[in-house]
């Protein structure tokens, strides 16, 4: 699916229902020949992902990029680590925000630019109770509710 120059490839809908997402940014990601091979395809899965520091670097755990099956024995492993590529001080406020604050970072969608980089958007956020997941819920019913109203009327 291709949305302003962006190819999609992934994207995690229930993030934005289960987070409230204060901050997005874009991040790159090192990715090996097949796991790109296999994005291109349009297979990867990041509902479960989450982006974690380990060793002052942050990862993308839990992606799944399935094996690209014309490599053969030359493939990936499914759900490794990968490397998120950030500026220094990008890297080093997220850290701070994740260890100190109780952030998460949650990856929203994984993409393709303009210029067929690989990029993954994340999502700096905060859990919700299920008393928030309510009040969303019953929020975007009535703006359904009203724009129904509105178009009946005329």
């Amino acid at each position: 699916m291709e949305q302003g120059g962006k190819v999609l490839v992934a994207q995690n809908r229930k993030a934005r229902h289960n987070y409230q997402i204060e901050e997005s940014l874009e991040a790159g990601l090192v990715l090996t020949g097949t796991e790109v091979k296999s994005l291109r395809q349009g297979r990867a899965s990041i509902v479960e992902a989450y982006a974690a520091d380990q060793q002052g670097e942050l990862y993308l755990f839990n992606s799944h990029i399935p094996i690209y099956d014309a490599a053969g024995r030359f493939n990936h492993q499914p759900k490794r680590l990968r490397k998120l590529l950030l500026h220094s001080r990008e890297l080093a406020r997220l850290i701070g925000l994740i260890r100190r604050e109780g952030y998460t970072l949650v990856p929203l969608s994984l993409y393709f630019n303009e210029r067929g980089i690989a990029k993954v958007e994340l999502g700096l956020a905060r859990g919700k109770r299920k008393a928030d997941k309510r009040e969303t819920e019953k929020r975007r019913d009535w703006q359904r509710q009203k724009a129904r109203l509105m178009r009946e009327r005329g």
